[in-house]
């Protein structure tokens, strides 16, 4: 890759599958090198794909197969910025049915344990309004959800 920064991830293992499927379901996304370790290695053995780089909707990674030593959590996060509920929801159960789990607040996990935040941009506008009390209704309903609910958010936001 030849970008100056790079996002790093640790997987316990499967990074060339998370990256494969990031790839399938995210546009602007795609595995550009799957790298084998060449020797036995904490986590695995000579031959096993040890770092696979890859880009999510442009943004360029590197998922490292490091073993169980670090565990993801929700302090490092992946964005999406969504349009509409209809891509909102198709990236959601993408996540979530492809062996994810459902967090709150337009959070949710990967079945590798990355952590997604899939963020209408009405919800972004919304909880930055210059009019303070619609931006506290659209942050109020978002606090009751999991996945983000667009009509719901735009109702807040009308009051």
């Amino acid at each position: 890759m030849a970008h100056k920064a790079t996002n790093c991830i640790w997987y316990q293992s499967g990074a060339e599958d998370a990256a494969k499927f990031y790839a399938e379901t995210f546009p602007d996304s795609a595995v550009h090198a799957v790298h084998r370790a060449p020797g036995d290695f904490p986590s695995g053995k000579e031959g096993d794909a040890l770092t696979v780089e890859f880009t999510v909707c442009g943004l360029p990674c590197v998922g490292l197969n490091g073993g169980e030593h670090f565990k993801p959590d929700e302090a490092f996060s992946i964005m999406i910025h969504t349009e509409d509920q209809e891509e909102t929801d198709r990236y959601w159960n993408a996540i979530v049915g492809n062996g994810g789990q459902e967090s709150a607040c337009g959070w949710c996990k990967d079945r590798w344990g990355i952590s997604w935040q899939i963020t209408p941009r009405v919800l972004t506008e919304a909880v930055a309004s210059s009019d303070k009390a619609a931006a506290k209704r659209a942050f109020e309903a978002m606090m009751t959800m999991r996945k983000i609910d667009v009509a719901k958010i735009e109702a807040a936001l009308a009051g």
